[in-house]
């Protein structure tokens, strides 16, 4: 157990800094998921907004080779 490693004055405290320690680990370990989860979306979003210009662009050469104005 890592919680042996506090240095305290009696067994309270020491439960209560382990417990704390732990709760923070914990915290962290889901923000750290979260962000990671979060930056996973924000990625997928913007090669989807690049596969729509893409998409976009292809359909408006495919529109231009075939003699259909563009009257947006």
């Amino acid at each position: 157990d890592s919680g042996k490693d506090y240095i305290t004055n009696s067994s309270d405290p020491k439960n209560i800094q382990d417990l704390t320690q732990f709760v923070q680990n914990l915290l962290q370990q889901m923000q750290d998921k979260f962000q990671g989860m979060s930056d996973q979306i924000i990625n997928r979003i913007d090669e989807m907004g690049n596969r729509i210009d893409d998409l976009e662009k292809n359909i408006a050469d495919l529109m231009t080779q075939a003699g259909v104005e563009d009257r947006a």
